[in-house]
């Protein structure tokens, strides 16, 4: 398998580049970086397309609701448009693949609501085919709270799952949830395409479980790649597919450019992405 291409989700350093948007993508191309995951683009295609034309970076990736109103956030929801205005504007910004980053956790407790999720996915990427697009799927921890014969909701889900549906797999999140994380990369096969690099100390309990209390990104001890309890090594060399090693921080621990550029080397220098 070739080297996955690293990236970084913009959510990662939501607060800079909303505050100066080229000069924060000028400093990851600085780190290394030729890849981002757009984040929020809906709105504002046209600016950041022409930042990152400015800064020689690219978004093959972005995430966008669409099987839902809004962008979930651990700290605020952003209301967004229907899937058609997200295709338009990921198309705007020469994005390949739209992927949704959160259904909420109930919609993952019954097989009914499960396949209704994969359903609907099944539908939009025919959709997004006329659009020259993608479309995807990345996880939290809700989808491995169910099981259905043996089976977590989640990988029920991708069993459900039309084969053009990209699978982003959060690796930090498949720990908290409970999952043997090399182990379920190995299991995704070529499905996988993409997955977050992301890394820390995991809770003690789920946060999206049915008991769980109200979640926000102040609760979590998330650190470089390669320094805390999610086996990053492992979970990347029994990938058999990926195109995509994407750096992310819901909660970056030091200065954010200093934080990404720690994980970056992680990957490069450890020979996991190019």
């Amino acid at each position: 398998m070739a080297l996955p291409e690293t990236s970084v989700q913009l959510y990662t350093l939501a607060a800079e580049f909303s505050a100066d948007m080229e000069g924060s993508l000028d400093k990851l191309a600085a780190i290394g970086l030729r890849n981002v995951e757009a984040f929020d683009f809906v709105r504002r295609p046209e600016q950041i397309r022409a930042a990152l034309d400015a800064s020689g970076l690219a978004s093959p990736t972005g995430h966008a609701p669409l099987l839902s109103d809004e962008l979930w956030t651990p700290d605020a929801s952003i209301p967004t448009a229907g899937p058609e205005v997200v295709f338009e504007a990921a198309a705007t910004l020469g994005m390949k693949t739209v992927i949704d980053p959160f259904v909420a956790p109930e919609r993952w407790f019954t097989l009914e609501g499960v396949t209704d999720i994969a359903d609907r996915l099944n539908v939009l990427a025919e959709k997004a085919a006329t659009f020259g697009l993608e479309v995807g799927y990345h996880n939290h921890a809700q989808e491995f709270i169910a099981d259905f014969d043996g089976q977590s909701a989640y990988e029920r889900f991708v069993a459900l799952t039309d084969e053009r549906v990209v699978i982003e797999l959060d690796l930090y999140w498949a720990l908290v949830g409970g999952q043997d994380v090399a182990g379920l990369v190995s299991r995704l096969g070529d499905r996988l395409v993409a997955v977050h690099v992301k890394d820390g100390v995991a809770p003690a309990t789920n946060p999206f479980g049915p008991d769980a209390g109200e979640f926000g990104s102040d609760s979590l001890d998330q650190r470089h790649a390669g320094t805390g309890d999610v086996p990053l090594a492992d979970a990347l060399r029994a990938a058999s597919a990926l195109q995509y090693a994407i750096i992310e921080y819901d909660k970056a621990p030091g200065d954010v450019f200093a934080d990404i550029a720690a994980s970056y080397a992680f990957l490069t220098e450890g020979g996991f992405a190019r």
